[in-house]
């Protein structure tokens, strides 16, 4: 994480490289040279440019230090410096009720006090795990269970507080078997050294929620919805910090009303590259038993996105992905800038901006992006999930100004996931 052409890798969840920056033109996507042609990897897991290497530091099944194995299906991921000089991981697994057999406990094992949720007398398997490492060997020093009893936990975000806000990407409840309602975001700090109690933030609002992302100078929280009618989110703290202690939940609209669908599939009204002023709108009954919180916030006027994902902070900016945005389908990124008065009475005479920063019309450059990162240089790290027996998932490099290159290839069928920088 600290050698910058070291490239390290948990389960297909990817943890720190740096890139030189190159100098470009142009709004619409095109290809970029990157770092040179992928090198076949000899053990057939991944493709890399020269120079890159990666290091498996977790495998799905390992026993950890709490005595649990490493669940299966990792996803998001964040990385965090610790007080003593190591590193943290906190690494999603997306395990729902069907999945009980490639979670942490074993058959029969009593369920850990602070679960959130049990589907009969066995824990929800979906949760967080949490890695301890040496920042310069990467040799795991500690690997242990961190949140449990959730549903597909899928991508998150890291705060400014040295936590990881992983978000359930399921609204199952009761009359699915489960024993509580689910569709919630759970504050996980980086540091707690052992399983904490899952509770839940509903004030920031239940729904199929992708992933969060923290502007550090507000505290104001920004999170997506993976589906295809899908609102785009902002949750305005009460005390900054301080997420459990409530706020008001919103979501993004436009002061052009002709744009009321962002996702260009049938009459493209946003245009690569161009900028449109944002408006919010406040969301009643955040915890949404009906499951409609999207469909009353577009009734109001929000914007439809495709699929919202993966979404990062960057320098005074963020950025999410689309997954099936476009007329191709193939997805899109969106850009954020927000207002200097975001989320203040002040904030429509000086609104925040959202442009259409990619959208794919080529499979074979860019297909449906998930999680991605903002590295070091401005680029941005997305990694692909397509849904087909094709094994052509990749880690796609795009650069601030919109130049797409391949930067890995996976080389088995799976979903490469949980990009993520060490700080």
């Amino acid at each position: 994480m600290l050698n910058r052409r070291q490239f390290s890798m948990t389960a297909f969840a990817f943890a720190g490289l740096a890139m030189q920056s190159r100098a470009a033109a142009g709004g619409l996507m095109a290809t970029a040279p990157g770092y040179g042609p992928l090198q076949s990897d000899p053990a057939g897991l991944i493709d890399l440019p020269p120079g890159f290497s990666y290091q498996i530091v977790s495998q799905f099944g390992d026993a950890m230090s709490d005595g649990y194995r490493v669940p299966d299906r990792a996803d998001g991921m964040g990385c965090f410096r610790l007080d003593n000089g190591k590193l943290a991981l906190v690494r999603n697994h997306e395990l729902g009720p069907k999945h009980i057999a490639s979670g942490p406990l074993n058959a029969g094992a009593a369920v850990p006090e602070g679960t959130f949720d049990r589907v009969g007398r066995a824990a929800i398997p979906g949760g967080t795990t949490t890695l301890v490492l040496d920042a310069n060997t990467l040799k795991v020093e500690q690997e242990y269970l961190s949140l449990l009893g959730t549903i597909r936990n899928c991508a998150g975000g890291v705060t400014p507080w040295n936590s990881w806000l992983t978000c359930e990407e399921s609204v199952a409840g009761p009359a699915d078997g489960v024993g509580q309602p689910h569709g919630w975001i759970f504050d996980v700090p980086a540091d707690a050294g052992k399983l904490v109690k899952a509770e839940p933030l509903k004030a920031m609002g239940r729904f199929v929620r992708e992933a969060a992302a923290v502007d550090p100078r507000t505290g104001i929280v920004y999170m997506t919805e993976d589906r295809e009618d899908s609102l785009f989110y902002r949750f305005l703290p009460d005390v900054p910090g301080s997420l459990h202690r409530g706020g008001r939940l919103q979501a993004l609209a436009f002061f052009d009303k002709s744009i009321g669908d962002s996702r260009n599939w049938t009459t493209p009204v946003m245009q690569p590259g161009s900028w449109h002023f944002a408006d919010w709108i406040d969301l009643d009954d955040p915890e949404s038993p009906a499951d409609d919180l999207r469909l009353r916030g577009a009734t109001k006027g929000a914007a439809r996105f495709a699929r919202g994902e993966g979404i990062h902070w960057g320098d005074s900016e963020l950025y999410f992905t689309c997954t099936s945005g476009g007329p191709a389908k193939q997805g899109q990124i969106m850009r954020y800038r927000p207002s200097h008065y975001e989320g203040t009475p002040q904030e429509r005479s000086n609104p925040g901006r959202l442009q259409l920063f990619l959208e794919s019309t080529d499979p074979a450059q860019y297909s449906f992006g998930d999680n991605l990162t903002v590295a070091p240089n401005g680029h941005l790290i997305v990694c692909e999930d397509q849904y087909e027996d094709t094994v052509d998932n990749h880690l796609r490099g795009v650069t601030p100004y919109g130049e797409v290159y391949a930067f890995g290839r996976i080389r088995v069928q799976t979903e490469p996931a949980g990009a993520c920088f060490a700080p």
